[in-house]
């Protein structure tokens, strides 16, 4: 996290956090005539109001009267059931009875589920573009809502792109937007080069002989691939646990989409990675588990670092190279 933190990753979450808020608001209610029920459900409701009320304060013009809601009814449903036997007792026919537990869990469904949805509803009715997509409304926090961070969107907040301060890790401008100011030892990504629009290891000319690329493989943004490139990829490909290996994720996953057969993706996500290493790599070469290597072309980043940068200097320097849709490629079985 002290690099680049993608808060989008905390998704992964939801289901779990789903799943324990429904059982333990369905025990609670069904509990809520003993005191460690109404205790749960008094605990849920003020805390989730309270948090909700934290994150919606956040962005303070947008639907205060949201903000109010919240509060209001969940700290109130909290304090209902916290007294829910005195409340309870003093109502002796069933239908004010029922009238009070149906009102009551209306309160605490609006004061638990008002913030979640209107984040939910700010974040479907906004167009979502860049790497870091973000939910809820603009906040100056990630650069705003949703499709934030690089290349998002944030209305009334910062320029596209950009972080808290008007910057981006190592400053200067990020892929698919063009917002952003300047930080010291300002550049695109870690690699430095100035170009506009780029990811890691970014020049204005990357990829290119002397184009200042760094660190990672990738497209660049771009995933056409040629027909030729695919037709070569798919041959035979049922003889290989990949039909290709290439350096980055970036570069692999156009390849995986087009041709359907496994691609694996040397370093990691932008090539820096030590996985597999050059002596993993020569081993799978050699038992013929991968057919083709996909190298440079204009609009890819290079060899990577480590471990990448040697398995793309070893293959170059022992295969034969051929460009094939504007990419270079080596066969691994020749």
């Amino acid at each position: 996290m002290a690099g680049i933190f993608h808060p989008y990753y905390t998704v992964a979450l939801a289901p779990a956090i789903g799943a324990l808020v429904g059982i333990g608001a369905v025990e609670g209610w069904r509990r809520r005539d003993q005191w460690a029920g109404r205790i749960l459900l008094s605990v849920m409701l003020a805390a989730t109001a309270l948090w909700s009320g934290v994150l919606l304060n956040r962005t303070p013009s947008w639907h205060p009267w949201v903000h109010v809601l919240v509060l209001v009814c969940g700290l109130l449903a909290a304090a209902v059931f916290a007294a829910w036997p005195a409340l309870v007792g003093s109502v002796r026919q069933a239908r004010p009875r029922a009238a009070l537990a149906a009102g009551t869990v209306v309160l605490g469904l609006t004061g638990a589920l008002a913030g979640p949805a209107a984040y939910t509803l700010a974040t479907v009715t906004s167009a979502h573009t860049g790497a870091i997509p973000s939910a809820g409304p603009s906040t100056a926090a990630f650069g705003g809502g949703p499709g934030g961070g690089f290349g998002g969107r944030p209305p009334g907040g910062f320029g596209a792109g950009q972080l808290p301060g008007g910057t981006t890790p190592g400053g200067g401008t990020t892929p698919g937007g063009s917002g952003g100011g300047n930080a010291p030892g300002a550049g695109t990504f870690p690699g430095g080069g100035t170009g506009t629009g780029n990811m890691p290891g970014g020049g204005g000319n990357v990829g290119r002989p002397g184009g200042g690329g760094g660190p990672g493989g990738g497209l660049s943004g771009n995933t056409q691939v040629s027909s030729a490139l695919v037709k070569l990829l798919g041959q035979n490909a049922g003889h290989y646990t990949w039909v290709a290996a290439t350096v980055g994720t970036q570069s692999a996953a156009p390849l995986q989409l087009a041709t359907r057969h496994p691609v694996m993706a040397i370093g990691g996500f932008n090539g820096s990675d030590p996985s597999p290493t050059l002596a993993q790599f020569k081993k799978l070469v050699a038992a013929g588990k991968i057919h083709w290597f996909v190298g440079e072309s204009a609009s890819s980043f290079g060899g990577g670092t480590g471990s990448a940068a040697q398995i793309t200097s070893w293959v170059a320097a022992h295969y034969q190279a051929r460009t094939v849709g504007g990419v270079t490629v080596y066969d691994l079985t020749q």
